[in-house]
């Protein structure tokens, strides 16, 4: 969509959607399909989360260095220093991926600044703070909460790299800048314990989980003379809506059949939005349990996490409540179930959910 704008479009990082169209990706031949047979002009990164091998850098469709080597993987302790066995790029180093692919970033932003007439998308995936925590110095020590914390730090130092490369080619003043992530951090009760640091604020649960933990991330956004600094937005948005907001900056038309679960976001942006924009938002747990949330309340269609925490499940109890229902106005920590006391929400929100999943998409259709 952005190249038919006139877009360059660039990507950095985790690619984890699969490269090439065999059973087992042969990485000594052209990396196809693969970023640059979606939409981008320009790739650098690794193929998965830095805990899947294999371990290797790939630009555009070819592999920078071939895995002939072999990792007998790492695992715990320390907590998060963890690997998968398998092939290994030679010169591959763990604690050397993020700096890597920061620098990368920079410089595609450098490289713009010399070609400004031509708009630019730049999507930078991180490979941290996901496992392995490998924090390099002079991150080491600095968080006091571990070296989780200690990885947050250098993530945060990165993202300061690009709004500073931005700033010192004179682009920031017209480029939006959003850092969000993909879900909640996998932040354990013994991790609550060791370390003053709350990686999912007060939030119940943690990654994985169908609580908000699971689902609530950061969302910030930078637009001088767009967006006005220091202001929040009580707009419930998802990941999906990243796409009509996108459409709508560089007015293009989205046809039906595309981004069918994608809202527009803008006027959130802006501070324009005077009425909800989503009608709806829907969640699920990697173990399949569901909830769908309108407004303030968020209905859950199971008993327990549904993911990492415990209890993960549990049976219901003849005349208990079959799954959760929370006002998260009045509790945001998710511990008063009011499932019980409002069977009418609970029939309205299942028969939302219901329409969504038989009509097979949840956004308004013009």
């Amino acid at each position: 969509m952005l190249k038919q704008r006139g877009y360059y479009t660039a990507g950095v990082g985790k690619w984890h959607l699969g490269l090439g169209d065999r059973e087992k990706t042969d990485y000594t031949q052209p990396l196809r399909p693969g970023p640059l047979d979606i939409g981008f002009d320009s790739y650098f990164g690794i193929p998965s989360s830095l805990d899947f091998e294999p371990y290797l850098y790939f630009e555009n469709d070819r592999v920078v260095e071939q895995p002939t080597s072999t990792t007998k993987g790492a695992t715990q302790p320390p907590r998060g220093v963890f690997w998968r066995p398998g092939a290994i790029a030679p010169h591959f180093q763990f604690p050397e991926v993020l700096p890597t692919l920061t620098d990368k970033a920079v410089s595609i932003v450098r490289e713009r600044a010399r070609n400004p007439r031509q708009p630019f998308f730049l999507y930078f995936a991180l490979s941290a703070p996901h496992t392995p925590w490998v924090p390099v110095q002079p991150f080491l020590g600095r968080s006091k909460a571990g070296l989780y914390g200690d990885f947050v730090a250098q993530v945060d130092d990165s993202f300061g790299r690009v709004l500073r490369a931005l700033d010192e080619a004179h682009l920031a003043d017209n480029t939006l800048v959003i850092v969000t992530s993909d879900n909640g951090a996998h932040w354990t009760p013994e991790d609550k314990a060791a370390w003053p640091h709350r990686a999912n604020a007060d939030w119940r649960g943690m990654k994985a989980d169908i609580w908000d933990a699971g689902h609530r991330i950061p969302f910030l956004a930078r637009w001088p003379g767009k967006i006005k600094p220091a202001t929040v937005s009580n707009q419930i948005g998802c990941l999906t809506d990243l796409m009509a907001t996108a459409a709508d900056i560089v007015d293009f038309k989205l046809p039906n059949n595309a981004a069918e679960d994608s809202y527009d976001l803008l006027p959130a942006l802006l501070g324009r939005a005077r009425s909800p924009i989503r009608q709806a938002v829907v969640h699920h747990s990697n173990q399949g349990m569901f909830s769908i949330r309108e407004q303030n309340w968020k209905l859950e269609f199971g008993l327990g996490s549904g993911g990492f925490s415990a209890p993960v499940t549990l049976d219901p109890v003849p005349g208990g409540p079959q799954g959760q229902l929370y006002d998260l106005a009045k509790d945001p920590a998710e511990s008063d179930n009011v499932y019980l006391q409002h069977p009418d929400v609970v029939a309205r929100l299942t028969a939302l959910l219901d329409r969504y999943r038989q009509q097979g998409y949840s956004r308004a259709m013009r």
